[in-house]
């Protein structure tokens, strides 16, 4: 006599439903660790060019005497940080 779904027991479908839960949550983490790589090495690369694009427009301030070398030399620092 066959107990169960399809003549699987009750230990064989606890084995399937076990395997599914590591297949799904083993792809579901493969999806953050992709998603959170994927936005960590982009504010890697924009925050470089984010940093440098501040200090040109500091720059110009300076040069169009906007603000003093003491604010810019503050300014700057504070960037750099």
């Amino acid at each position: 006599m066959m107990w169960g779904w399809g003549g699987f027991g009750w230990s064989e479908m606890l084995l399937i439903a076990l395997l599914m839960a590591i297949f799904w949550g083993g792809l579901a983490a493969l999806v953050v660790l992709a998603i959170s790589s994927s936005s960590r090495s982009r504010s890697g690369q924009s925050g470089g060019a984010s940093t440098h694009r501040a200090l040109e427009i500091l720059k110009e301030r300076y040069v169009r005497g906007e603000i003093t070398k003491e604010e810019y030399d503050q300014i700057r620092r504070d960037i750099a940080d």
